[in-house]
Order: structure tokens, then sequence, then C-alpha cells
């Protein structure tokens, strides 16, 4: 449970960084650019957000597994 409030607080993060930078983008071309890219920013952010948290959990496994192969004796 602990891990999926963890990747939900991640999308919403990346996600509410995403729109804050796209509607500052659009909104130096108009007010209606600027709703646009929010929303285009938002979809981007919270994308990126799930992309990273799957990869530094797969990150994570990796080195854990490399450091048990390191304390394994006989190899």
């Amino acid at each position: 449970m602990r891990a999926r409030i963890e990747r939900a607080m991640t999308r919403a993060k990346y996600a509410a960084i995403g729109g804050s930078i796209g509607g500052a983008v659009g909104g130096l071309i108009g007010r209606n650019a600027a709703s646009t890219a929010a929303g285009v920013g938002a979809l981007v952010g919270a994308t990126i957000g799930e992309k990273r948290g799957s990869v530094d959990a797969v990150l994570t496994r990796v080195t854990d597994e490399d450091a048990r192969e390191r304390l394994r004796p006989g190899k």
C-alpha cells in the first residue's frame, strides 16, 4: 500500500511541476495557450513521474542484487 501511495505522490509532484512550467511558457503566448500548455505539461509530467518511479525501483533492485552477488562466497 505504501508503494502505491509513493508512486501516486511522485506522479502528482511531477504533474504539478510540468503543469506549472507549461502554464508559464504558454502564458507568454496567450491566455488560451497557457491553459492548453498547462494541461499538456501536466500530462507529460505525470508520464515522467510514472517512468522515473519505476526506473528508481528497478535500479534499487539491481543494486541490491549486485550487492548480494558480491557477498556470496565461492564466486
